[in-house]
């Protein structure tokens, strides 16, 4: 006796070599034995033999029409062999059987399996639907199929123009145009960033990467729904100071000013007036989400992207000739530079200059620090004696090395780079930076002494880390560190600065203790300023590549800082390069540099040779 059966979703024939009520052994022609369930089996018969019956299925198949069996099936449910009988018009053979069943098997968009070997016809509308679904798929394929054809010969097709870079950067996997870059990747085998780039979809390698970024940190655009500017509070006092800035020429959030008061007795009184937008951005409004949503100015080469609207910046920028609402910390300063007391107020604050580091510097700066042959300008009695003010607070944070470090600024011209060292440390950031220190070293300070939380920039151990608690700042010698000079670019400071304002003002915070709104800024503003800081890293990096290009570079100095790893001589680059490996630390070398891939933002240094202690190569 041979039998069909099915198993795993397909039908087999053999030979019955034993049976019982629930099971039979069953030996297919190629000799192997299976243990068949009772109810797996279809069909039995005597003849012909069943590798015959199966071949001659095959081809009885062929013949089948699942449109024609569906209409003679009419709509109730029935057996294969019954339907078999009805379209062979006599008893049918085991082949025309096991033929009949493989194609309603086949065909599960007409026929709904309902037993062992039992079937229904497909209702009407319900076969309509499904043919409508295969035949847009049939399309979908044959669109997928094309377009990966193109893409493959590195033929960009129109759709992919609007899809350039987000099917790269954050792709919806589930679309064919993503199928079909992925199929024409595997073809060529290319990743899909390089196939796009062989296709000529990649103009600008500088759009990519903005464009890259942007897609994941700010996918509704840069620009800024319309605002009105807010209304301050109209009691704020007035002070008599005239305070003035120090900043950059491309600053316009103007956070911070200073200001000097000469008395009879030789003590003078300092001002750090810092701009004060928490007046007029209320916690939960509209303008708080906008904040909040970005956390920060994103900084890069050429551009910038602020964390507030030009409107709001406007209004609180500490803009020349202007009387600005300001949060103020006044240091009351002996003769002998001790620190004899402080004030903080919430005030209105002339300001009568923003001096530019561009322009300042040519006359502020080591050189023409207290040089009587230098000419007079303005605020040099004020900026000498600041320098003078800010020496003493360096060292009382312990911080009395002179290790000379270089900072580089990166200026852009159309398309053309200009990378200009600049010595850190200089007057100027000397006394901006420590009069800043001491500001948010005091002020949080203020805040852990009345008991209202803020949020604190700790150090220890090498690691920095944002916190809720007054954690020590090794790395700047201070017991706590609470970021709230610059409310303008960073939501941590406006939030501290909320927190300040309610101490002067004698309130409630708005932030009260164990404040998850508190914990929910520190974890959101450590990971948005981790990924802007990597950006602007990585933007630096590219526009170094390309002032490699731009100047004909191919060989640099650097000198060796461990294993493989070095920091060039005329750029802020730090770079692997396997092959100085073996060499000492501080080992000045030169280095060829070739492969340069501003799409990879990648290049290859290699060893050429040692340069002399004495030689001062540059490239």
């Amino acid at each position: 006796m041979h039998v069909i059966f099915e198993e795993d979703g397909h039908f087999k024939a053999g030979s019955i070599l034993s049976e019982t009520e629930a099971t039979a052994q069953v030996e297919s022609a190629s000799g192997k034995r299976s243990k068949v369930k009772a109810a797996a089996i279809l069909l039995r018969f005597t003849a012909p033999a069943p590798e015959d019956v199966m071949s001659a299925a095959e081809k009885l198949g062929e013949e089948l029409d699942a449109d024609f069996l569906w209409e003679a099936a009419g709509s109730e449910e029935f057996g294969f062999e019954q339907l078999a009988g009805e379209y062979y018009g006599h008893a049918p053979s085991p082949a025309e059987s096991v033929a009949l069943l493989q194609k309603l098997h086949a065909s599960p968009i007409y026929f709904h399996k309902k037993g062992k070997g039992r079937y229904r016809p497909a209702p009407p509308e319900t076969l309509a639907a499904a043919k409508a679904g295969l035949e847009k798929k049939r399309i979908a394929a044959e669109r997928q199929a094309y377009l990966a054809h193109e893409l493959a010969a590195f033929r960009l097709p129109p759709e992919y123009a609007s899809l350039i870079p987000r099917i790269l950067i954050a792709p919806d996997k589930n679309t064919l145009e993503y199928k079909a870059l992925e199929d024409a990747a595997a073809a060529t085998g290319l990743s899909p960033l390089r196939l796009v780039e062989r296709c000529g979809a990649i103009p600008s390698t500088l759009d990519f990467h903005l464009m890259s970024f942007l897609l994941e940190y700010f996918p509704r655009g840069t620009g800024f729904a319309p605002v009105t500017e807010p209304l301050d509070p109209p009691e704020l006092p007035s002070s008599p100071v005239r305070a003035f800035s120090m900043d950059d020429e491309a600053t316009t959030e103007i956070d911070d000013a200073l200001s000097v008061a000469w008395h009879d007795d030789g003590s003078v009184r300092v001002g750090i007036h810092i701009a004060a937008p928490a007046l007029g951005i209320a916690p939960g409004s509209e303008l708080d989400r906008v904040a909040r949503e970005r956390l920060s100015t994103v900084y890069f080469p050429g551009d910038k992207i602020t964390m507030l609207p030009e409107t709001l910046i406007h209004h609180y920028t500490l803009g020349e000739a202007h009387d600005c609402p300001a949060l103020s910390l006044y240091v009351d300063v002996a003769a002998d530079l001790r620190v004899l007391g402080t004030e903080t107020r919430l005030e209105m604050v002339h300001i009568a200059d923003n001096l530019r580091h561009e322009t300042l510097e040519i006359e502020f700066n080591a050189e023409t620090l207290r040089n009587p042959a230098v000419a007079d300008y303005p605020y040099r009695r004020e900026l000498e004696w600041l320098h003078d003010f800010a020496a003493v607070l360096e060292a009382g944070r312990g911080k009395t090395d002179t290790v000379e470090r270089v900072d580089y600024s990166f200026k852009l011209d159309g398309d053309r780079i200009s990378i200009a060292p600049r010595k850190r440390g200089s007057p100027i950031d000397k006394v901006v930076s420590e009069l800043m220190i001491f500001a948010n070293a005091h002020w949080g300070g203020w805040l852990a002494e009345k008991r209202v939380p803020g949020i604190y920039r700790a150090q220890a151990n090498g690691k920095t880390r944002m916190t809720t608690a007054p954690d020590p700042h090794v790395g700047l010698g201070v017991d706590q560190y609470a970021w709230s000079t610059s409310p303008l670019r960073r939501y941590v400071d406006l939030v501290n600065q909320r927190q300040l304002i309610s101490l002067v003002r004698d309130e409630d915070p708005v932030y009260p203790p164990r404040s998850e709104a508190l914990f929910s800024v520190v974890r959101e503003f450590e990971l948005a300023y981790d990924a802007y800081n990597d950006f602007q890293r990585r933007l630096e990096r590219y526009w170094m590549l390309r002032w490699l290009i731009q100047e004909n570079v191919d060989e640099i100095v650097a000198s060796v800082i461990r294993e493989d790893l070095v920091r060039f001589d005329a750029l802020p680059m730090v770079t692997r390069a396997p092959s100085v490996a073996g060499l000492a630390p501080g080992t000045r070398v030169r280095l060829a540099i070739s492969n340069i891939d501003l799409l990879d933002i990648s290049f290859h240094a290699e060893y050429l040779e040692t340069v002399p202690d004495s030689t001062a190569a540059v490239p």
